[in-house]
């Protein structure tokens, strides 16, 4: 069994799945915060020089699992590792924000796309060097509806 235990919790206006940004950064201008339990604002140290963070955090809303799901930006059924849809065996969900500051223990960002309450399991700085992959494909989303035009619905209830 593994096990992992929140760090935190995002702040944010979303209170039901339905109208959330199907993803943040890029796709959603909402700003909220990540507040870290006061056991791990320590590790927040040096993070107000980058720019951008990774949160992995948990879809603590998310019910059951679907190894084919139909995902909001698609029309047909596609196989979940090929989706970010939130109906996964193990319900991790990860996203990129924007810091703007930091208070203590509390990061102001930018481009969130989670629920107000979402656990938050791990934060790690987006780092252009590493993290900006060259000539990659994007597979079926192609041929996907625009993100910006798309909001989530009750589909993964």
């Amino acid at each position: 069994m593994i096990k992992f235990s929140e760090i935190g919790k995002a702040m944010t206006e979303f209170e039901s799945v339905d109208g959330v940004p199907l993803q943040g950064y890029g796709i959603s201008d909402s700003r909220g915060t990540i507040v870290l339990f006061d056991d791990y604002a320590e590790g927040l140290q040096d993070i107000e020089g980058f720019s951008h963070l990774y949160l992995l955090f948990h879809l603590h809303r998310s019910n059951n699992h679907s190894l084919k799901v139909k995902p909001f930006l698609d029309t047909q059924e596609r196989g979940v590792f090929a989706t970010r849809s939130p109906r996964r065996p193990n319900p991790l969900g990860l996203t990129i924000v924007q810091l703007e500051r930091r208070e203590g223990n509390v990061l102001h960002v930018r481009g969130l796309d989670l629920l107000n309450g979402t656990p938050i399991i791990d934060i790690k700085p987006y780092i252009q060097a590493f993290d900006n992959v060259q000539g990659t494909r994007d597979g079926w989303y192609l041929q996907g509806m625009n993100p910006h035009q798309t909001l989530s619905d009750e589909r993964f209830k």
